[in-house]
């Protein structure tokens, strides 16, 4: 009930299906162990678009609180962002990269120690994906127009307290909300079925 597989994995599938994005390296593959947390973002992945490459380094709080997802996520993009904790990270992700992949070359580039971090953040974003027990929708059991614009104002109070925060300022930040009924239901429902 304390670890964030399944928050990796939702944000995988948001990236992925919302953004277009690629998987660059999957980093629940690297595991070293059966109870180990990964360390680092959570999602490494990329968008090829007319600029060249963007990197998208995610992550996702698997919570049933908004608050404290909050809390936590902000303080981890400001941790991860850090100059040097971003040039180990790097490190790593190089080192996994798949030399037979057509983006590895360009990603090793951008990813390289003599690559200025000024041009890493031009082609970085950070998709965060947070989940919580929401009132709203643990309180209507159907869709109607009530419910769609009590969503709508959660979502945005959500959005809205997370923008407050002080955030990294070099990088584009995507927020992705999962409102669940129980958060609690759902990983019982999720190990049952696994």
């Amino acid at each position: 009930s304390n670890r964030g597989e399944f928050g990796e994995i939702f944000l995988h599938i948001a990236i992925r299906q919302v953004f277009d994005s690629v998987p660059a390296i999957s980093k629940i593959y690297y595991k070293s162990s059966r109870n180990e947390t990964v360390k680092g973002f959570d999602a490494v992945h990329v968008i090829e678009n007319s600029r060249g490459l963007e990197l998208w380094l995610g992550e996702a709080k698997f919570y049933d609180d908004i608050g404290r997802a909050i809390r936590d996520v902000v303080d981890e993009l400001n941790a991860h962002t850090d100059r040097d904790y971003l040039r180990d990270e790097f490190l790593v992700i190089t080192g996994k990269i798949d030399a037979q992949w057509r983006h590895a070359d360009a990603l090793k580039s951008l990813l390289s120690p003599n690559t200025s971090l000024d041009e890493v953040f031009k082609a970085v974003s950070l998709p965060v994906l947070l989940t919580y027990d929401s009132t709203c929708v643990g309180r209507y059991h159907e869709c109607s127009e009530a419910y769609a614009e009590e969503f709508r104002e959660e979502v945005i109070k959500h959005f809205e307290t997370f923008k407050s925060k002080e955030l990294p300022r070099r990088t584009t930040i995507h927020l992705l909300l999962l409102p669940l009924q129980l958060k609690a239901r759902l990983v019982e429902e999720l190990d049952r079925k696994l």
